[in-house]
């Protein structure tokens, strides 16, 4: 009989973490003249009740997958999104704050949302730019970038050989795939609430294995 090759079959290599990016559940709406409770800044709103039946679907979605640990942000969404996993799976969720949302300065608490449906000139040119330090009083892109990468490196340091989930954030997500892939800062940004996006990290090398996966959502 001659001597058969079959098709490779993807492996994280030996020493890598496999990391779960799911972005928490939609969160609560903004309105003009309200501001979302602050956390260190950050606005901190708790989940819509969409978001609630995202959570769970991601909880349904995950809990059969062989998961080592769990991670969530400073930020009430992403523990309310872990909540339902964490529940199935028994496990006590971590907190690193490196993954926390993009700070926004003087638009944080909610009034980012309206200025970006209003097209603010500095919303505009913060899209155009790429450049998130467009925005009064935000954080830079690479400040963003660097910490996000920070936060990254930290968790494969501590879980090689294991597979992770982290629930973050929009632009967290955005970062950590531009960080691993070199596209344009803004490339990846806009991955759907309770989606799940993959990366292999094996020391500072990253691999982008999974973006946006939305196949347990309705």
């Amino acid at each position: 009989m001659a001597q058969e090759y079959r098709q490779h079959v993807y492996q994280p290599p030996k020493g890598a973490v496999d990391l779960l990016l799911v972005r928490h559940g939609e969160s609560q709406p903004a309105r003009p003249g309200e501001s979302f409770p602050l956390k260190d800044g950050h606005g901190d709103p708790a989940l819509h009740a969409n978001g609630e039946a995202q959570a769970i679907a991601v909880g349904n979605r995950l809990k059969s997958e062989p998961l080592d640990a769990l991670y969530v942000t400073t930020l009430v969404r992403t523990h309310q999104t872990a909540a339902p996993l964490a529940g199935h799976l028994g496990i006590e969720p971590i907190i690193e704050p490196d993954l926390r949302e993009v700070y926004l300065g003087d638009w944080d608490g909610g009034e980012y949302r309206v200025r970006a449906a209003n097209n603010d000139p500095a919303f505009q040119r913060a899209k155009e730019g790429q450049e998130w330090g467009e925005i009064p009083g935000a954080e830079t892109t690479a400040t963003l970038h660097q910490r996000v990468r920070a936060g990254l490196l930290r968790i494969a340091k501590n879980h090689g050989d294991q597979r992770v989930a982290a629930f973050v954030h929009g632009g967290v997500i955005g970062a950590a795939m531009a960080v691993a892939s070199g596209a344009a800062p803004f490339a990846f940004n806009g991955a759907a609430n309770g989606s799940i996006s993959r990366l292999v990290i094996l020391g500072d090398r990253m691999e982008i294995r999974g973006f946006n996966d939305c196949a347990h959502l309705t």
